[in-house]
């Protein structure tokens, strides 16, 4: 097997690192990325950051302004539509297949208690992230490293959407008691119906993202 060049794995593990920071929330949409301060932070060369930047242009995560710098995303009602589109196929597919053994079944039992847990101390942003978990979790319930890894940039992706809300506790606090009704579903062999119950979740998030994508572009 050919082995990557350093500079080609680097690239490759810092992209990572940036994907990641978005699915947390820790960059936000229309976040200017500042060249200089992100290789010292990251003890990377420009040319590196440069080619990471390049790569998550292309996946739709960061944004090039000619003679500005480069930019998170913000997803426009397009991206919403399709990223919503991937879940359904995905997540559900996933849900539909499942056995309640499998080891992903309990990082899902994970994010519910982690969301709970910031749910008591009203940290919203918290829930979205183990809620992020959650769904990472059910996709990994397809042993499909192929589908895995796009939902990784499905998820980064989703988690700027979210930048449209501004009051999270109306997208995530009801989604905590959902997720556990899917686990309850899950772990009584209720495929099908946990299927079913993700679709109309997802449907439901898709609706409330798409009006409050709606509600900032008529404030502009």
């Amino acid at each position: 097997m050919t082995k990557r060049p350093v500079a080609q794995t680097l690239a490759v593990t810092i992209a990572e690192t940036i994907r990641y920071k978005i699915t947390i929330g820790v960059l936000t949409p229309g976040q200017r990325l500042s060249e200089a301060a992100l290789s010292d932070e990251l003890d990377i060369s420009r040319n590196t950051l440069r080619e990471v930047f390049r790569v998550l242009t292309q996946e739709g995560l960061l944004t090039y302004a000619p003679n500005k710098g480069v930019f998170v995303s913000v997803p426009d009602m397009a991206a919403i539509i399709d990223i919503y589109q991937v879940r359904r196929l995905v997540e559900c597919d996933s849900l539909m297949h499942a056995y309640a053994m499998h080891p992903a079944v309990q990082k899902m039992k994970h994010a519910v208690s982690e969301a709970r847990e910031q749910e008591k101390v009203e940290n919203w942003i918290g829930v979205g992230t183990a809620n992020m978990k959650f769904h990472t979790a059910i996709v990994e319930l397809s042993d499909s490293e192929r589908l895995i890894k796009l939902y990784r940039n499905i998820a980064a992706e989703l988690r700027l959407a979210f930048g449209h809300l501004n009051d999270p506790k109306i997208l995530y606090a009801p989604y905590i008691d959902k997720n556990q009704f899917i686990l309850e579903l899950l772990d009584t062999g209720k495929n099908h119906e946990a299927a079913e119950t993700l679709r109309q979740y997802l449907d439901l998030s898709e609706r409330t993202l798409l009006a409050a994508y709606k509600r900032s572009q008529s404030s502009y």
